[in-house]
């Protein structure tokens, strides 16, 4: 499944609904927030998080909460009163810090519930069998890692998602967006270092040849030609590509390319190009 991000730094206003409603459009599935409340704001944040969930529940979109610490009870919710928040349209909460295993083996009797991936201990699943937890509804989330060079490395992060699918967990990790990026660092909100500043496509690609079943755009915004990439890729199965102009044999290039079956090592030959009618190519860049 693949989400996408909504920050309640602000309100909401019709740009946000629209992004919302182009991203559910485009087949996303999912909308990530999270509830960390300066003092001065708790009573906008209750009102921004019931403009969030109307919106999610008008698109038919899941809405998973961080709610670490105490910030439900800031905002005039709590988790004694879970119908409350099901009524607006949250479908799941992230529980971290502070937050018993008992609590969450209750939650998760009504809400799915997403865990942080990387502090799941064999401890913590013990102890969640013991309270009844509800384990189709647990899920195991990463972080993002707005400061560069603080991201997982591959190798760390497959080994514990072999961990986590060994125990029934589904996975859930952070691609990077390329627009709105998050401030103050402006840096994309990658689970893997290595991801930053890649394509959101290529990252998303890769995290699906990991196994990841769940996969959400950190960051505030794609940009518009990036969800036409997605969207072509994956109902098309169409990659689209700008090129720009270094040749005078430009031309020859445009149009739907497919690759040849007998695929190449190191380039992609296009089994369209040999029908073109190429009077000549002359070459260009060369040295003797």
């Amino acid at each position: 499944m693949y989400g996408f991000s909504i920050f309640m730094n602000k309100d909401l206003d019709e740009k946000t609904y629209s992004y919302i409603d182009k991203m559910a459009n485009q087949g996303f599935k999912g909308i990530f927030t999270s509830m960390h409340i300066p003092e001065e704001e708790v009573s906008l944040y209750k009102k921004r998080l019931m403009d969030l969930g109307k919106r999610a529940k008008e698109n038919h979109l899941k809405l998973m909460v961080d709610i670490s610490g105490n910030a439900l009870e800031k905002a005039g919710f709590s988790i004694n009163r879970l119908k409350e928040l099901k009524d607006l349209g949250v479908t799941g909460l992230r529980m971290d810090y502070h937050i018993s295993n008992e609590t969450i083996a209750k939650v998760s009797q009504e809400l799915t519930v997403s865990l942080n991936a990387s502090t799941i201990t064999p401890k913590d699943i013990d102890e969640l069998k013991e309270h009844k937890a509800n384990f189709s509804k647990l899920e195991a989330w990463h972080n993002y890692y707005p400061r560069p060079e603080t991201g997982l490395s591959r190798e760390g992060f497959l080994k514990k998602n072999e961990f986590l699918k060994n125990h029934s967990f589904q996975v859930m990790a952070f691609i990077p967006g390329d627009d709105s990026l998050r401030h103050p660092l402006y840096q994309g909100l990658p689970t893997l270092e290595e991801h930053r500043f890649k394509h959101p496509l290529a990252c998303l690609l890769d995290m699906e040849s990991m196994n990841v079943e769940h996969i959400y755009v950190g960051d505030g915004g794609l940009k518009d030609y990036t969800l036409k990439q997605i969207k072509g890729y994956f109902q098309e199965n169409v990659l689209s590509v700008r090129a720009s102009q270094t040749t005078t044999s430009f031309s020859y290039v445009l149009g739907q390319h497919e690759n040849r079956q007998d695929d190449a090592r190191d380039v992609i030959r296009s089994a369209q190009a040999r029908f073109k009618e190429i009077p000549e190519i002359i070459p260009e860049n060369t040295r003797e």
